[in-house]
């Protein structure tokens, strides 16, 4: 039997924080992928276990010892518009982890069945979101960004209505907490400042204990999650990744990629880029998500007012001056980052560096107007040295009028000509940072069409076999590197709904 030690605390703050669900047993539950790397991670025992035993436990089927289940209680602003009661729809929380290393995890099923918050939903999920979601979150933590994590991938046997009948599975996510700004937002707008404390001191045991040290607890923690957030968002648009749904029930209080629903890499940079087939306005474009970060860390700080000081007016006063950390932190995680997919450092004169963030946003502009490859476009730049050589015509090559491109070259080798390293320590720098591999959307989709459409799960696999050496050119792999062709443009993803 699966032993999962667990150890479990959001239980104990009370039964208005959520409602005692057990998940729906599936027909037939088959394993599709389990994570042998975060089960030792997180202490499960024995590991490796038959397929069967693993698929049961994580399609909800068999509960396994000391498991608590149950559904969280959250609010959420959706595309700006206010929601009292959400809550997990289609999430069940097994329960929490004290893993071998110290750290503090929480297990939940996604896809799992109705919950008391499914608002008419059926709370399951289809095959394809589950396959999206652990190829990507698994991605994500393999470039360095701070994620959710993929434990289990499930096919339940069965067929989930939604447009068309679609075969269902059931993801088993792993995160430092699934408490979101919603979380407190929920607490907040009922006016129960004492369950908005047990849950702000509840966050700072569990995932934020050096808050509890400060003068104020509480402050200490906004500013945490203040710079967390600033900090997550600046990798997102190095990466040229789009959340798609930056809803308050969506921002992870521990500073996560949380809710991989209608998410998406970029091809071709645009700053105004959208796939979300939900996001009509635009409102969680690539460009605006900086900002959509620091309106959710608003609606946060406002839920947290009666904490931070005395009266209510302190608290205010408190709330802003941390709020307005933000931008500061994140021009200058966003800078650093960028810096280094240049292969430029801070170890020259301030005259020199100060024209960094231009030099960056001009490349930015060249990408745009030249139609060029976000990732593919860092990655050959990667590769060139400090003088013109062969390889400038493959970077050239990616923009609609390679003579811009050319133009941008040779600012950047200007200032590549006041770094005190050599070549070859810059351009493994850069090659540190700058994935060749990234989940594209045109190869999710076939691995997607590949599994609903045929049972074939063959392209998954290789399809994630491929991600977790996102930095390192493989053999065999090119077609991994490539943007699709015409045919294979995706231009709209969708929630698991």
């Amino acid at each position: 039997m699966i032993q999962i030690p667990f150890n479990n605390r959001y239980v104990n703050l009370g039964e208005e924080f959520y409602a005692r669900t057990r998940p729906a047993p599936v027909i037939r539950p088959t394993l599709i992928k389990f994570n042998e790397e975060l089960a030792t991670a997180i202490g499960m025992s024995p590991v490796p276990l038959d397929p069967d035993t693993i698929a049961a436990v994580f399609s909800g089927n068999v509960i396994p010892e000391g498991a608590e289940p149950l559904a969280m209680a959250y609010s959420g602003h959706q595309f700006g518009h206010f929601n009292p009661s959400l809550g997990d729809g289609r999430a069940i929380l097994l329960g929490e982890v004290t893993g071998p290393s110290g750290a503090n995890l929480e297990v939940q099923l996604k896809g799992s069945g109705q919950t008391q918050f499914s608002r008419n939903g059926d709370g399951r999920a289809a095959l394809g979101p589950v396959l999206r979601e652990y190829l990507v979150s698994e991605a994500m933590e393999k470039l360095g960004v701070p994620t959710t994590r993929a434990l289990a991938a499930v096919a339940t046997g069965e067929e989930v209505a939604r447009e068309r009948p679609l075969p269902g599975g059931v993801i088993t996510r792993v995160a430092r907490s699934f408490v979101r700004v919603g979380t407190f937002q929920y607490f907040a707008m009922r006016g129960d400042e004492e369950a908005v404390k047990k849950l702000a001191d509840h966050v700072i045991g569990h995932v934020y204990p050096e808050a509890a040290k400060a003068d104020n607890p509480y402050q200490a923690l906004l500013k945490v999650v203040v710079d967390r957030q600033a900090s997550l968002i600046a990798q997102w648009m190095q990466l040229g990744f789009i959340h798609g749904v930056m809803n308050t029930d969506n921002m992870s209080i521990a500073g996560e990629t949380i809710d991989y629903g209608p998410c998406a890499f970029m091809d071709a940079f645009d700053h105004n880029r959208v796939f979300s087939s939900i996001d009509r306005d635009g409102r969680y474009a690539y460009h605006n998500q900086p900002g959509i970060g620091l309106w959710n860390l608003t609606r946060l700080a406002e839920s947290l007012v009666p904490l931070l000081a005395d009266t209510g007016e302190q608290g205010v006063v408190v709330a802003q001056e941390i709020l307005q950390t933000y931008v500061d932190t994140y021009i200058y995680r966003w800078l650093t980052g960028m810096r280094a997919k240049l292969g430029l450092t801070e170890n020259v004169d301030d005259a020199i560096k100060a024209d960094d963030k231009s030099l960056v946003e001009a490349l930015l502009v060249v990408m745009e107007e030249g139609h060029a490859d976000f990732t593919l476009t860092f990655s050959s730049l990667s590769q060139l040295g400090e003088q013109p050589g062969e390889n400038d015509g493959a970077f050239t090559s990616l923009f609609d009028d390679p003579a811009q491109a050319d133009e941008w070259l040779a600012q950047w080798r200007q200032r590549l000509s006041h770094e005190p390293h050599d070549d070859k320590a810059r351009q493994s720098g850069m090659r540190a940072v700058n994935p060749v591999y990234i989940p594209r959307n045109h190869q999710i989709e076939a691995a997607i069409r590949a599994a609903e459409d045929h049972g074939d799960f063959s392209v998954f696999h290789e399809l994630h076999e491929v991600l977790q050496n996102p930095f390192t050119v493989q053999s065999g792999k090119e077609r991994y590197k490539q943007p699709p062709e015409p045919e294979e443009v995706v231009t709209k993803t969708f929630c698991g709904t």
